[in-house]
């Protein structure tokens, strides 16, 4: 199929690969911008990192299963080393867990989180008192929360809002420290054990965990930006076709923030026992933030609440809204999706020709043109429209569904396929595990192949399509840099940042001047 095809009959860009054709692009037009998810995915929140949510997972805990784990991750690509002021969450940042469980694309349950620094010696320089350590007044590495040579802290504060009603559950939660390095923080086994100081019980069986994590996303997003390239496949890419490679985790080494609570299912039914839930998170900042005394020191935030970031189903802001609407999408809940779609704001929910960013998608016509032997099912495709926006009937679909909306969702009564998130299939609903991607998202969960899969119609929701190429595509990235743990948080031991440097995740990369110095 020749290149010209790309733009035959689509008003669509080039650029935009893995594109699962959602619509939330449609309804951010339609609606006015605010001042601002995945990672650097729009203008206004790739300045402001802090706020910027990286990933969604939502999962029955494998280790506890009759607990529901959500875990959102924030501040993308932190190099390990990157002090001596090391990555943090915001203080003047709400962060949001949001769940739906009736179907309707409402919050009927919300975690807020909020963050402040603690320091402990203003006079020293370090993450770590090493004044302290030197007069005796404490040990390094850092073995307790508590230590006198944890200099720079952070504390956490969770609440819970049902019902229109505010609940403060705990405060004063001592956060982790980053894992700098041997004499600061130890080896990963002294990590492990500071990290599991921080998870907190904050009361109905509910814990709670905020700290530092490797980012467990693992993608080439590197070669997808540069005009749609699957390094496995690049021999058959019709614009610039070259030898076959294998992928390349561009994540590989960085670390992120998490946010996680794990609860207890009997907590998130609601009043209907839906079995589905739907979640997303977001972050809010103040309307205003003024310099008091005109000193950029004494930042003052007035105001309301101003949501800034949103993140359900993964990749959608990342690689499917156009640049122009990016910090629209982030500053509007699920709950207006339905509200510019003809055939979503009632069901049956009829959806034939009126949503062709999922109906008629765009990576599929791309994949077509780029790559030749791939055949993808025609529009409309209402299997997609399952997938994103109503969940899929007899997996994740919610009984009571009344809104249809972008959000990861969770069928709860579906048990986890085993106890060790690493021995999991990593295609999910595609590899036969029910529990896995699109039905929530476990960290496992190879959602980029998933999504490739799904698009092109290699998966059992278009059986016509579920054969070869098509349920062969792939990245190359087939699994994470560092396995994922047995227990809550689940998301791998941070990288320390005495050990890395950028050359070690360039393949071959040499000192430019070997003999200086």
């Amino acid at each position: 199929m020749s290149s010209s095809t790309l733009s035959t009959g689509r008003a669509r860009t080039l650029w935009v690969l893995l594109a699962l054709g959602l619509s939330v692009a449609t309804a951010a037009a339609l609606l006015s911008t605010a001042d601002a998810s995945s990672h650097r995915e729009a203008p206004l929140i790739m300045e402001d990192p802090v706020a910027d949510n990286t990933d969604l997972y939502a999962f029955t805990s494998p280790d506890r299963p009759d607990t529901v784990t959500i875990l959102s991750n924030f501040v993308p690509f932190q190099e390990p080393g990157g002090g001596p002021n090391y990555f943090r969450f915001g203080e003047d940042v709400r962060y949001n867990i949001h769940i739906d469980n009736n179907g309707d694309a409402n919050p009927d349950i919300t975690y807020e989180f909020r963050f402040q620094n603690a320091i402990q010696n203003p006079n020293e320089y370090l993450y770590g008192d090493a004044v302290a350590a030197l007069d005796g007044r404490g040990t390094l590495p850092i073995t307790s929360l508590d230590d006198d040579t944890y200099n720079f802290r952070q504390t956490m504060s969770v609440s819970r809002v049902s019902d229109g009603k505010r609940t403060q559950l705990a405060s004063n939660l001592t956060l982790p420290p980053e894992h700098v390095g041997p004499i600061t923080t130890g080896d990963d086994a002294n990590y492990n054990q500071l990290a599991q100081q921080a998870v907190h019980d904050i009361g109905e069986g509910v814990k709670a965990f905020a700290g530092q994590r490797d980012d467990g996303f693992f993608v080439d997003i590197a070669s997808i930006f540069d005009i749609g390239t699957l390094r496995p496949f690049q021999g058959a890419h019709a614009l610039s076709p070259r030898d076959a490679e294998d992928g390349r985790d561009t994540f590989a080494g960085y670390n992120v923030h998490t946010i996680g609570v794990q609860i207890p299912k009997a907590l998130l039914r609601g009043a209907a026992d839906d079995p589905v839930v739907g979640v997303y998170s977001t972050a809010e900042r103040r309307k205003v933030r003024v310099f008091s005394q005109n000193s950029s020191a004494r930042p003052v935030h007035k105001g309301r609440w101003v949501q800034v970031s949103r993140l359900g189903m993964p990749l959608v802001n990342e690689v499917v809204v156009p640049l122009g609407l990016k910090d629209a999408f982030n500053s509007i809940p699920p709950a207006a999706d339905a509200d510019v779609f003809p055939g979503l704001d009632a069901p049956p929910f009829s959806t034939e020709g009126d949503i062709p960013l999922v109906t008629d998608p765009i990576l599929a016509g791309q994949i077509e043109a780029l790559y030749e032997g791939v055949d993808v099912p025609p529009a409309p495709r209402d299997d997609l429209v399952s997938v994103y926006l109503t969940g899929i009937e007899g997996v994740n679909q919610s009984p009571n569904l009344s809104r249809p909306s972008e959000m990861l969702r969770l069928n709860m009564d579906i048990e986890p396929t085993g106890t060790d998130l690493n021995a999991n299939n990593r295609l999910g609903f595609l590899g036969g595990e029910n529990d896995g991607f699109p039905n929530g998202r476990r960290p496992s969960d190879d959602v980029v192949d998933i999504s490739l899969r799904a698009v092109a119609g290699g998966y059992p929701l278009t059986p016509d399509f579920n054969k070869e190429p098509n349920t062969l595509l792939t990245d190359g990235v087939i699994g994470n840099d560092k396995p994922f743990l047995t227990q809550f948080p689940y998301l791998p031991t941070p990288h320390r940042g005495f050990d890395l440097t950028n050359r070690d995740r360039v393949p071959g990369a040499q000192p430019q001047n070997p003999d200086n110095g």
